[in-house]
């Protein structure tokens, strides 16, 4: 909760406060916030007053608040609170929310409280926050060794109960919680799982009771927003201890609601397989039945079947059936694969590197241009470059049968230009000027594959 001199608070627009707080029925209560937690009753909203008069009205005792009209800013309101001995004021903002920084809160008796839990802390504490990150549990040996013998012990107790699954549990010790660290350490122990490194992805988030960092192991204050959780594998830490926190994501298959338009690196390490389950599923579902199909990637499925292999890839994962029985047209396996590259939140060539591809492809020496495009390759992530080399040996097969499918690295350039690269901002114009550009792109992947992979 910084101190108000001019906070970069945003373009956000104040409500007329006094209008606000009659319109729910009266005045918000004066409420103190003593030593002994008692409440008092008064009247928040003090008018139009100075920063003087405020300091006056609040002398009072600690946590007391007021909220006042600016006399420079008409129609701009002010959080004035006493810390410290000290009357502090803040610039009021509402979006349907109160808030004077990031957090938002439901009512300003809340946001004060929460602004005052924060003030003690950083103000007794300060020293020992600014320390919280120097020895950190996150890599610590001892921590860690701790935590692959939980998962040893709660694996072989989940076999033998697995195993003797009719006979009564009376007696066995309770199985542990597995928190984000512990299946960390797990996985990490598993020689077949994905090492792709994979950045958390942290989201603000409310912690119901209690809660402690996963990184410093110190507690979590506040009412609300006490810290971010990622949201892919449940790691839960401070603010400033995500900073600090390495890019080794271990996505959780629970916490992966769907396939499609999932995160290609996500979704890989949730499934624990070298490239998407969608791809590897869909090239040899088409490999077996479908090279020589006229048209192959140009035709396009019943879009609602389309729809019918995402929705059961989504649903059902790896165990999707999309045999012949099931969608005898291979146009529509085909065009499901499409999808899941189109559907990509960063495409298989990513938006990092789409302008780097487009200046290659510019360039008139074909010698020149193979290796620019070759040390872009090396430039993706691992999960996309596997992605992309596979599905380029499966393309190369199907140029391959041209004589029969009529599509050659050309054709196929055309149809995959598009899907696997986008430019960073949607914009038509872009797109229709680069499309030549995506094009040449695919082909030469597809031509060169044995070079370049």
């Amino acid at each position: 909760m910084p101190r108000n001199t001019n906070p970069p608070f945003g373009n956000h627009t104040c409500i007329n406060y006094s209008k606000r707080l009659l319109g729910l029925g009266g005045l918000y209560p004066h409420k103190r916030w003593c030593t002994d937690q008692s409440i008092t009753e008064g009247s928040t909203f003090h008018g139009m007053i100075s920063r003087e008069d405020a300091d006056v009205s609040l002398c009072g005792g600690e946590g007391a608040y007021l909220i006042r009209e600016s006399q420079r800013q008409p129609g701009c309101y002010t959080l004035a609170l006493r810390f410290g001995h000290q009357t502090l004021n803040y610039r009021l903002f509402y979006d349907g929310k109160h808030f004077v920084g990031e957090k938002r809160f439901e009512s300003i008796h809340d946001l004060v409280t929460d602004g005052l839990i924060t003030l003690y802390i950083e103000t007794k504490a300060a020293e020992y926050i600014a320390k919280m990150t120097t020895n950190p549990i996150y890599e610590h040996i001892g921590y860690a060794s701790l935590l692959k013998e939980k998962v040893t012990r709660r694996l072989s107790r989940t076999k033998n109960e697995s195993k003797k699954s009719h006979v009564s549990n009376e007696g066995h010790a309770p199985v542990e919680k597995i928190t984000s660290l512990v299946r960390r350490a797990a996985l990490t122990q598993n020689d077949n799982h994905c090492n792709y490194e994979k950045a958390h992805n942290f989201k603000v988030h409310t912690f119901r009771g209690p809660h402690w960092c996963e990184y410093c192991a110190n507690f979590m204050w506040g009412l609300i927003a006490q810290g971010v959780r990622c949201s892919d594998c449940g790691l839960n830490v401070h603010k400033q201890c995500s900073k600090y926190v390495p890019n080794d994501c271990q996505p959780d298959l629970k916490r992966i609601k769907k396939v499609y338009s999932c995160d290609l690196t996500t979704l890989v390490k949730a499934h624990n397989t070298p490239r998407p389950m969608v791809v590897d599923m869909c090239i040899q579902e088409i490999e077996q039945r479908g090279l020589k199909s006229e048209g192959l990637y140009r035709v396009s499925g019943f879009t609602e079947h389309i729809e019918d292999v995402k929705m059961a890839f989504d649903r059902d994962g790896d165990k999707a059936d999309i045999s012949v029985t099931t969608h005898p047209d291979i146009n529509i396996i085909a065009g499901a694969l499409k999808l899941y590259f189109r559907d990509l939140p960063i495409p298989v060539i990513t938006y990092d590197s789409y302008s780097k591809f487009i200046e290659a492809a510019k360039i008139s020496n074909p010698d020149e241009r193979l290796e620019a495009v070759h040390e872009l390759l090396m430039l993706l992530p691992p999960a996309h470059y596997e992605t992309l080399r596979y599905l380029m040996i499966h393309l190369k097969k199907v140029t391959q049968n041209e004589k029969d499918n009529l599509m050659g690295a050309e054709n196929l350039g055309i149809v995959f230009g598009p899907t696997l690269m986008r430019p960073p901002e949607e914009n038509a114009l872009t797109s229709l000027n680069d499309m030549r550009h995506q094009k040449q792109i695919v082909q030469i992947l597809i031509q060169n594959e044995d070079v370049l992979f």
